[in-house]
């Protein structure tokens, strides 16, 4: 891969002259089934603009789910740079939204109100347990919000490839009543840095003004798009070898003793404690840390744990993580 990223041919990418990183945008929209890419240094810019671009400025609403990354995770950009307020409704058990509290949830055309310009869904959904979300969900989705509303369906796919393997479709196919999707480079399938946002050519035109405004137009770029299309050609179909990592966790924490509540379909793998557990959380994030292993706590209100497989981690990490973290707990 560092050869590739080397001989990588640049250029000014604010001008739209790089051809790395026009070849990796063209790449992921064919993909993805769309007419136009950009190239973005982070999924939280990534979104970010794709939902100012899908917005007619102040007074805009997102509707989003309340767990969701864009929700909890990325300093309420949405509100402070975007000036788009978000109407947030609780995930079903499988992070979809109900269909029907949408729905509901679209404004009136009242100057009282925000007005509705986008809705917005995350797959694989990271907090409910990397959940991917069905092609049958996002083509109900997003043919109701286009048909019924012309309200467009933003999908967070910092994971995306994880969903499309999981559910053995393609990204075409699983996003195609979808109007934008953030892709993320730098998750599962191992790129140092950069998302790309795919969507309509006007869509990403109104985007590129917004990335622009973010600090977000790079010069000779190319060299860390090469990652990118190195990437999306050698490490979509070993996503498949994570999910299985994150299965075999679950099995040998679970007869370990730890709570279990969603069997992984994914990369990652959420376990909590029993009620009569001596040992807390914060206690076996601690321990394991001292061994070298690194994983998140505090989830779901402080009483889960989140561990990653990723293609830095081998067979071989993840059964000595599991040996480690079962002895932990009391």
């Amino acid at each position: 891969m560092m050869s590739a990223i080397m001989k990588a041919p640049v250029g000014d990418d604010v001008l739209n002259e790089d051809p790395t990183i026009i070849e990796l945008e063209t790449k992921l929209a064919k993909m993805f089934g769309k007419s136009s890419g950009l190239f973005f240094p982070t999924g939280t810019m990534s979104n970010l603009c794709g939902i100012m671009a899908h917005c007619h400025g102040r007074g805009s609403e997102i509707i989003l789910g309340r767990s969701s990354h864009l929700c909890l995770y990325e300093h309420g950009n949405l509100s402070t740079l975007g000036s788009i307020h978000s109407r947030q409704i609780r995930e079903n058990d499988d992070a979809t939204l109900p269909i029907d509290e949408i729905i509901k949830s679209i404004r009136e055309d009242d100057p009282h109100y925000p007005r509705t310009d986008v809705v917005a869904i995350e797959n694989t959904h990271n907090v409910l347990g990397g959940v991917p979300i069905p092609k049958s969900y996002v083509d109900a989705l997003g043919t109701k919000l286009a048909s019924e509303h012309a309200l467009p369906l933003h999908i967070d796919g910092a994971r995306i490839f994880n969903a499309c393997v999981a559910l053995n479709t393609s990204p075409k196919d699983l996003c195609e009543n979808a109007s934008s999707v953030s892709i993320c480079l730098s998750k599962g399938l191992g790129s140092p840095v950069g998302s790309v946002l795919v969507g309509s050519e006007e869509l990403i035109y109104r985007a590129r003004r917004q990335r622009k405004a973010c600090g977000g137009g790079m010069r000779q770029a190319g060299v860390i798009a090469a990652a990118g299309i190195y990437a999306i050609e050698n490490n979509v179909e070993r996503l498949a070898e994570d999910h299985q990592k994150a299965m075999y966790l679950s099995k040998v924490l679970s007869k370990a003793g730890y709570i279990v509540n969603r069997e992984p379909e994914t990369n990652l793998f959420f376990f909590g404690l029993p009620d009569d557990s001596k040992t807390s959380l914060d206690e076996i994030v601690g321990e394991a840390e001292k061994q070298g292993i690194l994983f998140g706590g505090g989830y779901s209100g402080g009483t889960q744990c989140r561990l990653a497989a990723h293609k830095d981690v081998s067979m071989e990490d993840i059964e000595e993580a599991a040996r480690v973290i079962s002895e932990l707990i009391k």
